[in-house]
C-alpha cells in the first residue's frame, strides 16, 4: 500500500511545487492534524447514548421482557415432568400449553418491537454521525484536504459512521440482554445443583478470558481494515476522475496492480480477522461441548442419587441453551461492536481536527465591505525551511485591479490563497478595510469572494444549477445577464435542453473553455466584492476572450480584482502589476511604468511576444522561452 499511501491529491498551479514547495509537503503540515485524546472514543460513545436515551430506555425494556418471556418453556418443562406426568395431573396440561404459547406470542411481538425501535433509533444516530463529520470536514483548512485523499474522507463520512449502529443500536442490546439472560439463567442453575454449576463455571470463565483476548487482538485489525479500505477507495476514485490520463498513456495495467496490491492486502486484513472470529465461535463449541460433558456425568449420578430429579435435569438442559445462546452471540457481537468502536476512533481523529472557522463566534462580524485589501510584511511556508513568501506587503485598493505575474513557483497562487484566507500567514497580517482577517468572521468574508480558476469544478447538475451555486434564489433573468456577459448564453442555448442540461461529473459533457465560462457566469452572478481570477481565460479562444475581457472591464467596477494572467496582454488595463519572484516582489506599476523601468516584467513580457511570434510565424522551429509566467 505504499504507492497508495503515497499519491495523495495535490495543490494545482504553484500552491505545491510551483511555489516552492516539495511535492512531499502536503504529508508533512506544520502542525500535527491528528491530536489524541485519552477516552475521547468512550466519551462519544457515551454521548451517543445519551443523545438517543429515551430510544434505547425503551429497547431495554422491551429487551428484558422478550427474555424473561424466555424463561417460561424451562420452567413449564419441569411442571410438565415432575408434576403433570408424574403425578398425572392431566387437567393442567392446557393451561401450561397456553401458558408457554401466550409467552411465545409476547416474546415474538417484542423482538418485532425491539427491532423496529432500535434499528430506526441506530439509523438516525448513524444520520446524525454522518451529517456531524461531512458539517466538521467542510470546515477544516484547504491544507488539510491538500494532504488526504477524498476517498479516505469518503469512508470516514460513509463506512465508519455505519459501525456505530451497533453502539446505539441492536449490537449492545443484544449484549446486554446476553448478559442478562446468561445471569438469571446461572442463577437458577446454581439453584438446581450448585456443584454442577460451579464446574460450569471454570469453562464459562476460561471462554470469557479467551474472548477479552481475542477481542484486544481483532480491534487493531478492524481499525487497520478502515484504513486500507480508504485508501483504496482513494486511489480508485482518483482512477476513474482521470481515466483520460490512465488510457492517453496507456498505464491501465500499472492502475490495476496498484489496486490489485491494495485488495490483496485488504483481503489479508479479511482473512486474519476471520480467522480470529472462527477461533472464537471454535471454541464456543468446545465449551459447549465441555458443558454437556459435565451435564451427562454429574447430572445423571445426581437423578441416580435422587438430588436431582428429572424435571430439574430437563429444566436443567433448557437453561443451559439459554446460557449457551448469548455466550455464541456474544462472540460475533463483541466482534462487531469491536470493529464499531475501531470506526469510532478513526472518526474521532478527523474531529478532533481544528476546523478553520471554529473561533468565529468569538471574532467580529463584518457586515458591509469596500473591498481594501492590504498585505503587511507577510510571510509563509508549507514547510519549515523552505518560505514560500518573503515579507511581502501589498496594498490593493477598494475597486482596483491588481496583476499578480512572474515565474512558476514565484507565490502567486499562494499569495492569492492568504487572501482568500485558504492559509493564514506565518507572520504578518493580511487586512481587509483596515480589519486583521483573522479577527473577522470567515463566513462574512467569504461572503464577498468570487473565484474563477484556471481548472473549474462545475457540480453533477443543469447548467443553471451551476451558474446558481454561489446565489441559489437567483432569477432566471439574473442568470441570463451573467450568462451573456460571460459570453456563454449562446451554446447554451444551442443545448437541446438548454439550461437544464445536465453537465455531468466535473462537468465531464462540456469543453474546456465552456466549463471556464459558465464558471466565469457563476462568478458574475455571485456579485462579489473581491474577484479572483486564476488565469480565467486560459482555455478560451481568442474571440471568446477578447469578448469576455470586455465582460470583465464593467465586471470589475466597483470591485477589487486580483488576476493571476499568464498572458500578459491580458493585464496591460490592471491599476497595478505585481511582479514576484522567488516569494518576493521585486517590481510594482502599471504596464506603462514597468516597461519603461525595462526590469524583470520587461523580461517576462518580451519572452512572451518572441515565444508567440515564433510559434505562429515559424512553427517548425523549436523555441521556448527560458523563464516563463
Amino acid at each position: 500500500m505504499t504507492d497508495l499511501a503515497n499519491k495523495d491529491s495535490m495543490p494545482e498551479d504553484d500552491q505545491a511545487p510551483d511555489d516552492g514547495q516539495a511535492a512531499s509537503n502536503e504529508q508533512a503540515p506544520k502542525k500535527d492534524l491528528k491530536p489524541k485524546k485519552k477516552g475521547a472514543t468512550f466519551q462519544e460513545v457515551r454521548l451517543l447514548m445519551w443523545k438517543h436515551r429515551g430510544k434505547l430506555a425503551l429497547g431495554f425494556l422491551l429487551m428484558l421482557i422478550n427474555r424473561l418471556s424466555g424463561f417460561v418453556l424451562p420452567w413449564a418443562s419441569k411442571y410438565l415432568v415432575d408434576t403433570i406426568l408424574a403425578e398425572g395431573k392431566m387437567d393442567m396440561l392446557l393451561p401450561i400449553a397456553l401458558a408457554v404459547g401466550g409467552a411465545t406470542i409476547l416474546g415474538a411481538v417484542t423482538t418485532f418491537a425491539l427491532s423496529q425501535v432500535i434499528s430506526v433509533t441506530a439509523q438516525a444516530a448513524i444520520m446524525d454521525m454522518r451529517r456531524r463529520v461531512q458539517a466538521h470536514v467542510t470546515r477544516l483548512p484547504i491544507r488539510y484536504f491538500d494532504g488526504t485523499k477524498t476517498g479516505v474522507l469518503i469512508s470516514r463520512i460513509m463506512t465508519d459512521a455505519e459501525g456505530i449502529r451497533n453502539l446505539v443500536g441492536t449490537g449492545i442490546v443484544q449484549m446486554v440482554g446476553g448478559v442478562f439472560t446468561a445471569v438469571i439463567a446461572l442463577s437458577w442453575l446454581f439453584v438446581i445443583n450448585w456443584q454442577l454449576t460451579a464446574s460450569t463455571m471454570g469453562f464459562l470463565l476460561a471462554f470469557g478470558a479467551a474472548m477479552a483476548f481475542a477481542f484486544a487482538k481483532l480491534r487493531p485489525l478492524f481499525r487497520e481494515r478502515g484504513e486500507i479500505n480508504s485508501q483504496v477507495t482513494g486511489r480508485l476514485n482518483e482512477t476513474l476522475n482521470g481515466i483520460r490520463i490512465v488510457k492517453a498513456y496507456g498505464v491501465e495495467s500499472r492502475e490495476q496492480s496498484v489496486f490489485a496490491d491494495g485488495v490483496d492486502e485488504l483481503f489479508q486484513n479479511v482473512k486474519k480477522a476471520i480467522t480470529g472470529r472462527a477461533a472464537i465461535s471454535t471454541f464456543a463449541g468446545i465449551v459447549i461441548g465441555g458443558v454437556g460433558i459435565l451435564m451427562i456425568t454429574v447430572g445423571g449420578n445426581a437423578i441416580a442419587s435422587g438430588s436431582m430429579t428429572l424435571g430439574d435435569f430437563v429444566m436443567y438442559i433448557f437453561l443451559i441453551g439459554l446460557l449457551a445462546a448469548p455466550i455464541i452471540q456474544l462472540a460475533a457481537i463483541g466482534t462487531q461492536i469491536s470493529e464499531a468502536f475501531a470506526g469510532l476512533d478513526r472518526i474521532r481523529e478527523l474531529l478532533e481536527n481544528p476546523t478553520e472557522d471554529e473561533e468565529d463566534e468569538s471574532r467580529e462580524s463584518l457586515s458591509a465591505v469596500d473591498g481594501e485589501i492590504t498585505l503587511d510584511n507577510v510571510h509563509f511556508t508549507y514547510e519549515e525551511e523552505v518560505p514560500v513568501l518573503k515579507g511581502v506587503s501589498l496594498t490593493a485598493k477598494a475597486g482596483t485591479t491588481t496583476a499578480l505575474v512572474g515565474s512558476s513557483g514565484s507565490g502567486k497562487s499562494t499569495l492569492v490563497s492568504l487572501v482568500m484566507a485558504f492559509n493564514r500567514p506565518d507572520s504578518g497580517k493580511v487586512l481587509i478595510d483596515g480589519k486583521d482577517l483573522t479577527s473577522v468572521r470567515l463566513h462574512d468574508f467569504r461572503k464577498n469572494l468570487g473565484v474563477v480558476l484556471q481548472e473549474n469544478f462545475l457540480f453533477d447538475g443543469t447548467v443553471a444549477d451551476n451558474i446558481r451555486f454561489a446565489k441559489p434564489d437567483a432569477s432566471e433573468e439574473e442568470v441570463l445577464r451573467a450568462s451573456e456577459l460571460a459570453n456563454c448564453h449562446v451554446f447554451i442555448s444551442e443545448f437541446p435542453e438548454g439550461y437544464d442540461t445536465v453537465v455531468g461529473e466535473r462537468g465531464i459533457k462540456l469543453s474546456g473553455g465552456q466549463r471556464q465560462r459558465i464558471a466565469i457566469a457563476r462568478a458574475i452572478l455571485a456579485n462579489p466584492r473581491i474577484l479572483v481570477l486564476d488565469e480565467a481565460t486560459s482555455s478560451l479562444d481568442s474571440e471568446s476572450e477578447a469578448l469576455i475581457q470586455a465582460g470583465f472591464a464593467s465586471l470589475r467596477q466597483g470591485r477589487t480584482t486580483f488576476v493571476i494572467a499568464h498572458r500578459l496582454s491580458t493585464i496591460r488595463s490592471a491599476d497595478q502589476i505585481v511582479v514576484l519572484e522567488h516569494g518576493e516582489i521585486v517590481e510594482c506599476g502599471t504596464h506603462a511604468e514597468l516597461m519603461r523601468q525595462g526590469g524583470r516584467y520587461k523580461e517576462l513580457h518580451d519572452q512572451q511576444y518572441m515565444w508567440e511570434e515564433n510559434l505562429f510565424v515559424n512553427p517548425g522551429e523549436d523555441y521556448l522561452p527560458e523563464s516563463t509566467t
